[in-house]
């Protein structure tokens, strides 16, 4: 079953670590500079707590959860307390 959530970058804070490809390869490849390529779509259910995951680990924190409506979730402080 899909959610609304889907994957966002913040272009501008992006660095091209590449770590959300390593924690979830199935939603994200790299570019050939290593920037962020996003599968269209929803992500599925399953895969929130990883998204999330890959949300408050990235270096320099670029990478979001939105909404269908645009607004990005904050992710750090919501997987932190359910982190674990």
């Amino acid at each position: 079953m899909e959610t609304d959530t889907r994957l966002g970058v913040d272009w501008t804070a992006c660095q091209g670590h590449g770590l959300c490809a390593e924690l979830l390869p199935e939603h994200i490849t790299l570019d050939e500079w290593g920037y962020p390529l996003f599968q269209e779509g929803p992500l599925p259910r399953g895969t929130l707590k990883r998204a999330r995951r890959a949300a408050a680990d990235c270096p320099v924190l670029a990478l979001k959860l939105t909404s269908p409506q645009g607004s990005q979730s904050q992710l750090a402080n919501s997987s932190n307390s359910s982190a674990s």
